[in-house]
Parts: structure tokens; C-alpha cells; sequence
């Protein structure tokens, strides 16, 4: 009878590993970082659900390559899965700009708003192009951090600036307003910081200081230049091939892990800055300074951004999303007469 009991085990064992399911996830995101913790604690909700037959393998830190690669990958079957940033799903479907759009929205609560009601439409959209939305994540406010203060767009035209390489559009209408943008990797920003062919950086709190980004770029301006939201996002062929009855827990427990994070991210940003800018005991050079332009200053930055809003439609991003999400933010502070601009 025990023969027959571990005979059945080892058949049982057998046929779950021939129909384990190993996915494939590539993330920019550093393996100590709470998106790679969010991602892990779902990879082991997933084991669970599934018996042990999913098997979710993070790829972090970039070491399969950038965004565009990432969805190269991606296309190519050679991964199953991907947490990207904005970025990175826009090289899937360009819609996902409509949520970062520079200066469109001034805080939390309006990204709230404009997410939680546009968002099915994204996630239709990218299942069109072959993803499944499992939770929708962010990494704060991109912001600009440089080598040099800047308070106004001017003294942001004199720098060399970070841009994602591979958006031929964006980086035309950077160039025709004036800046000089230097396209590239996010993969090697650290690496040309270093070798001084960058002087500033969009990027966010959070990332800046996991990345110690800001050892190399010490002024932060203040202006909120667009939330950084992100997805992770897994092949609709992969995720259907999965039994029915577990994609409904999966997706439950992959949304319940991005929602568990977000409040932590955005406290973190708040956080990471405060941490920056006290420094490194012993080590002055590791240390941000805030630069905080004036009221008229951010009433430039904002009508020279709003006046390129109309080349940015449909040319980067679809005009019925833009416009929609322009109408929800208006919306939003019509019901909220508060909250004001920044």
C-alpha cells in the first residue's frame, strides 16, 4: 500500500512538472527594490494558486536590456512577461502616453481619477496587441535632475538631456523646441553621467536615489514634470493557456499585490527626497538640492509645455484619449475646487 501511495506521488509530481508553465518576466526595476519585491510576492501567490505549476523568473535590474528591448523580446517570444514603464508600453501601444502627459496633472488624487477610469480602455488596447494588463504600478513624479540648478526652461535648453532612444517623434519635437537631447539607453544614463556626456535627467525621486542617480546629477527642481506610471504585462497567448479557474486568482492576486504597493511607492518618493537631500555622513558630495523655481516661473514652464499639446496629438499620442483625459482632469477639479495647480 505505501508502494502504491508513493507511486502515485511521484506520477502526480511527474505530470505537474510536465505541465509547469515557466514565464519569463524582464524589469528595469533593481532586484532589492519594491517593484522587484511586488513582482516576487506575486510569482509566489501564483505558485501557490497554481499548485506549483507556474513558475514566474524575474529578470531584473535591466540585465536583459532596456525598455525597447524588453518588447523586442517580448514580440520575440524569447520572454513571456514584462514590468515596463510608460516608456516601454508606449512601444507597444502609444495610448499609454495619454496618462503622461507633461503638466497635465498636478497630484495623486488626479492621476487616481484619470487611471481608474481610462484604464480599461489601455488594457484593451494592449490586449489587442497581444498583453494582458496583470496590475498597473508607478514610480512617482518625473522630475529633473541635473548637474546645474534649473529653474526655468531656458536653463534647461543649455543642458544636455536624457531622452529614451528609439522615439523618433518625441525626440523631434524636443529639438524643435529647442533642447538638446542626447537619446539613449536608460541602461547606460549612469555610465554617460560618468563620462560627462549628460548634464540632466528626467527621472523620479525613488528611482534617483535607489539608483544613486543623484550622486551624479545634485539638483532636483521641483516641477512636477508628469507622473511615471507602468504596467506588468504578460502575453495573452501564455496567459490563456493557463486553466480558467486559476487565471481568475491570479489576476486577483497580481492586482491585490499592485494595489498593496502603491501608497508604499508614493511615500517612499516623499521619503527618497528627504533622504537625499540630508546626504551621506562624511560624504558632502552625496547630497540633493532642491531647487524650487518661483510662481512665474512654473506659469512659463507650464504655457510653453501646453502649447505643444496640440503637435503631441495623435503624432505621439491618439486625440481621443488626450482629449479625454484632459475632460476627466477638468472634471476632477471641478469636484474638487481645492486642489489647485501647481
Amino acid at each position: 500500500m505505501r508502494r502504491q501511495m508513493r507511486n502515485a506521488a511521484v506520477f502526480c509530481a511527474l505530470a505537474a512538472a510536465a505541465h509547469a508553465q515557466k514565464i519569463d518576466m524582464a524589469t528595469l526595476a533593481p532586484a532589492d527594490s519594491t517593484w522587484f519585491k511586488v513582482m516576487e510576492n506575486m510569482g509566489a501567490e501564483w505558485k501557490k494558486i497554481s499548485g506549483g505549476s507556474v513558475n514566474l523568473v524575474i529578470h531584473p535590474g535591466g540585465v536583459l536590456g532596456d525598455e525597447p528591448e524588453c518588447v523586442r523580446r517580448l514580440d520575440h517570444h524569447s520572454i513571456q512577461a514584462a514590468g515596463l514603464s510608460g516608456a516601454g508600453l508606449g512601444d507597444i501601444d502609444p495610448g499609454v502616453g495619454c496618462l503622461q502627459i507633461p503638466m497635465m496633472l498636478d497630484s495623486y488624487e488626479e492621476l487616481d481619477y484619470v487611471r481608474d477610469r481610462i484604464a480599461p480602455k489601455l488594457e484593451q488596447r494592449l490586449l489587442q496587441k497581444g498583453y494582458v494588463v496583470l496590475y498597473w504600478s508607478e514610480v512617482g513624479w518625473v522630475q529633473f535632475f541635473s548637474t546645474t540648478p534649473v529653474r526655468r526652461l531656458e536653463d534647461l535648453r543649455k543642458l544636455r538631456l536624457f531622452t529614451w532612444a528609439g522615439d523618433a517623434t518625441a525626440e523631434e519635437l524636443w529639438r524643435a523646441n529647442g533642447f538638446r537631447i542626447v537619446p539613449l539607453p536608460a541602461t547606460d544614463i549612469i555610465t554617460q553621467l560618468k563620462m560627462h556626456n549628460l548634464d540632466a535627467v528626467p527621472e523620479t525621486a525613488l528611482y534617483a536615489e535607489t539608483t544613486q542617480l543623484y550622486s551624479l546629477t545634485p539638483y532636483m527642481s521641483t516641477v512636477k514634470w508628469a507622473p511615471l506610471v507602468g504596467a506588468t504585462i504578460l502575453a495573452r497567448q501564455v496567459w490563456e493557456s493557463i486553466p480558467a479557474a486559476q487565471r481568475e486568482r491570479m489576476l486577483a492576486a497580481a492586482r491585490q499585490s499592485g494595489e498593496a504597493v502603491k501608497q508604499d511607492i508614493r511615500a517612499q518618493g516623499a521619503r527618497a527626497i528627504a533622504a537625499m537631500t540630508a546626504g551621506q555622513p562624511g560624504r558632502k558630495a552625496l547630497k540633493l538640492t532642491v531647487v524650487e523655481p518661483d510662481a512665474a516661473a512654473v506659469a512659463e514652464w507650464r504655457r510653453q509645455t501646453e502649447a505643444i499639446y496640440p503637435k503631441m496629438k495623435d503624432k505621439m499620442i491618439p486625440a481621443d484619449l488626450f482629449d479625454e483625459v484632459e475632460r476627466l482632469r477638468d472634471e476632477y477639479r471641478a469636484r474638487h475646487p481645492a486642489g489647485g495647480a501647481q
